[in-house]
């Protein structure tokens, strides 16, 4: 038990100096697309911290949105940025006194509170269903409306795609459908 415990604790604390260092060479590179993908190492390695504390749907669920949104995030800065690639020097950092000073008092806080705070062992049991507990916790009573937007999203796509489409079911089969085989250039035959 011991072993596993010291095994857990070791791979917390360099999943977390990983994010802190990630998250620091965030503001220490040129590139904004370098800049994107140490943000997203950083937040891997946080929902790699949260997984370690038990929980797991969090942290997959972190790893999927951040996942996501940085590889998207570093699309546009290739699409529209002036300086994608770090080619010319730039400063990622603006008000860099000020930004140091709440920093450091940030810092200074939350030691403190870590440290003052009387953390409480909770004994209570575990729910059967841990998924619907952490999705009702953090949902309550606005789950239906997230799940409203989620098939609103997803009809949204179809139709997007339905409407980019330069050829159609009728283009391909007919007006009337009458084809027995689609007409496309990649059909075979």
């Amino acid at each position: 038990m011991t072993a596993a415990v010291n095994s857990a604790d070791a791979l917390f604390l360099i999943f977390a100096a990983l994010a802190v260092w990630t998250g620091w060479r965030v503001f220490r590179t040129d590139s904004m697309v370098r800049a994107a993908f140490l943000l997203l190492a950083s937040f891997l390695a946080v929902a790699a911290t949260v997984t370690l504390m038990a929980s797991q749907f969090v942290g997959a669920i972190m790893i999927l949105m951040m996942t996501g949104e940085m590889v998207l995030m570093a699309v546009f800065m290739v699409m529209f940025m002036m300086n994608p690639g770090g080619l010319m020097p730039m400063q990622m950092v603006h008000q860099q006194r000020f930004a140091l000073i709440v920093s450091v008092l940030v810092f200074i806080a939350l030691t403190a509170m870590i440290l003052l705070v009387d953390w409480q062992v909770h004994t209570t049991q575990m729910p059967e269903d841990v998924t619907y507990a952490i999705g009702e916790g953090m949902m309550q009573e606005k789950m239906l409306v997230f799940l409203a937007a989620g098939v609103a999203l997803l009809a949204c796509m179809i139709a997007s795609l339905a409407l980019a489409l330069h050829r159609g079911r009728y283009d391909r089969y007919g007006d009337r459908l009458e084809r027995s085989r689609p007409v496309d250039p990649g059909w075979p035959g």
